[in-house]
């Protein structure tokens, strides 16, 4: 069936040019250059080795373009999994994440196989965001040591215990070490303001190993933290599977799985936003599964969709999967020719790296957005947050999507208007069949029904790709949805954007108060100048004349 095809084979029917090819192989040079040292600092902040993040680039990112479900994805490991990652180990040994990661493959499997790749839209907006910041938070204070040099024989995993013990051995702070740390985060942010096409991370680590080794600091390096990298790939294997080594570590690898997932199709989704087209969600769940248990046969961490690298592969001109077959071949070719290399890189500078991608991923802008929204989302935000960050994330995920369904629920009850009239409500039941006849040209209408809330967020994006040609002018009628979420209300914001890129005006007739006072939290009310309000359909097509 169509929606288990792999996007690779769907190209290759299309027809592939040599100018695709061209266009897609500098996208994977461009890619490969910005996960080199993501992956490699990735590894080491996961409490693996650097070695073990260029593998799972190399295995999971072939495979995830090669078999996945998005035309432009890019996997491999992520800050997601950092966490997660660490603490499968401390507690089962690398062997016990071989495991997890081998299981996660086959969960995530399943779940394509079952359909269920649409469950995304199901988790709400501030669980998602509230876990990822609390990620964010966890990977910046775990590089705290490495970026001041601070002399600690053990660094506590818990949170409250990390800073306590980091506050205690600020004395010993290495100022040569904060001075390539400090050096590295200026370059990085310097040629992200200055220079953006430039592969920031990259030139941070070459300038800060060549300072390192010209001046021959005594600063600690992956070559003294790591002293024996292996070169090239491993042959395939796995570690001694027993049934009770399965049950220890099952919980982990369904952590493992969802977090996969999430993030590979919060990725796809992303990836379909910038080019406009439309990912096969089912079978990118089957691609991850399948990366997934390919890194784990070479030694490999968990890997998923990364949303930074598949956007710099779309800006770097990717047309097709072969972009990120590409990036995993060019990072092999380092793996099989320059691993040496690694010695000289500095941690300072990639604890630099991992603050800019704890940075990246805290999604501030958005997170300090849903503070701004009512009491119950502003909960379910914190609350799944502070349990990321103090508790365990998998607790923070389960607890944060059932307060919201709760909350939802408790909303929804609030939102029941009982009619005593005997007469009928005239205007929800001619709001109906016939309103697209009297449409002027170049004018699409849209009816909402029900609440708007994170289960139907983004069938609006669909439903707009479906229409074909970009109209001139949308109508969106709203009388009949009662309430809207932070989920639901970023899903509109989007649909808004994307229609003023295609240059569209859109239109909002009948706006319930809820509705309307949470579009103007985000400044999207009547005087924006972003969009129009009709209180009604027939005044939405007056209105709809003038701009047409």
């Amino acid at each position: 069936m169509n929606s288990y095809t792999p996007k690779l084979i769907t190209i290759f029917r299309e027809g592939y040019s040599l100018g695709t090819l061209r266009a897609d192989a500098v996208a994977g040079v461009t890619v490969a250059i910005v996960a080199l040292p993501l992956a490699m600092a990735l590894g080491i902040a996961s409490g693996a080795s650097p070695d073990k993040g260029l593998v799972t680039a190399v295995v999971a990112g072939f495979l995830i373009s090669a078999l996945g479900g998005s035309r432009v994805q890019v996997g491999g490991p992520t800050g997601a999994f950092v966490v997660v990652i660490f603490n499968v180990i401390a507690q089962h040994g690398y062997d016990g994440l071989l495991i997890a990661t081998f299981l996660a493959g086959f969960i995530l499997i399943a779940a394509g196989v079952l359909r269920l790749g649409q469950m995304i839209k199901f988790i709400p907006h501030p669980v998602v965001t509230g876990f990822t910041a609390g990620i964010a938070v966890i990977i910046a204070s775990s590089q705290v040591k490495d970026f001041l040099g601070l002399s600690i024989a053990e660094v506590p995993a818990e949170f409250v215990p990390k800073w306590q013990a980091y506050f205690g051995a600020m004395a010993s702070t290495s100022w040569v070490t904060l001075g390539i740390g400090a050096g590295s985060l200026a370059i990085i942010i310097l040629l992200r303001r200055f220079a953006p096409k430039l592969p920031a991370f990259l030139i941070a680590v070459l300038v800060s190993s060549i300072a390192v080794v010209v001046l021959k600091l005594p600063v600690d390096t992956i070559g003294s933290r790591f002293p024996d990298i292996p070169a090239g790939l491993p042959m395939p294997s796995l570690p001694e599977i027993s049934l009770a080594k399965i049950a220890a570590v099952m919980p982990s690898a369904f952590t493992i799985a969802f977090l996969a997932g999430i993030e590979a199709l919060l990725s796809a989704v992303v990836a379909d936003g910038m080019i406009g087209t439309r990912h096969r969600s089912n079978q990118e769940l089957i691609g991850q599964g399948v990366a997934n248990l390919g890194s784990a046969m070479f030694g490999g961490l968990p890997a998923t969709g990364a949303i930074a690298r598949t956007a710099t592969n779309i800006r770097s001109g990717a047309q097709t999967p072969v972009a990120g077959i590409l990036h995993a071949v060019f990072l092999l070719l380092f793996v099989l020719f320059a691993t040496d290399l690694m010695a000289f890189v500095p941690m300072a500078a990639l604890a630099a790296i991992l603050f800019m991608v704890a940075w990246g991923m805290s999604e501030y802008e958005r997170f300090l957005a849903l503070l701004r929204m009512p009491n119950s989302d502003r909960a379910v935000l914190l609350l799944t947050f502070g349990l990321t960050v103090l508790v365990d994330l998998t607790v923070a995920i389960g607890v944060g999507v059932t307060l919201a369904s709760l909350l939802f629920m408790a909303r929804m009850a609030e939102s029941v208007e009982i009619d005593a009239s005997r007469g009928q409500d005239t205007d929800r039941d001619s709001e109906d069949l016939d309103q697209r006849d009297s449409l002027p040209d170049g004018v699409e209408v849209f009816r909402i029904n029900g609440p708007f809330f994170f289960g139907v967020a983004g069938e609006l994006l669909n439903t707009l790709r479906r229409v074909g040609q970009s109209p001139k002018v949308i109508i969106l009628r709203m009388r009949l949805v009662p309430l809207l979420d932070a989920s639901g209300l970023q899903a509109l914001e989007e649909f808004i954007r994307q229609a003023e890129i295609s240059g569209a005006k859109v239109i909002l007739s009948g706006v319930q108060p809820q509705p309307r006072s949470m579009l103007e939290r985000v400044e999207l009310g009547a005087d924006s100048g972003r969009i129009q309000y009709a209180p009604d359909f027939a005044r939405a097509q007056d209105m709809a004349l003038g701009l047409a």
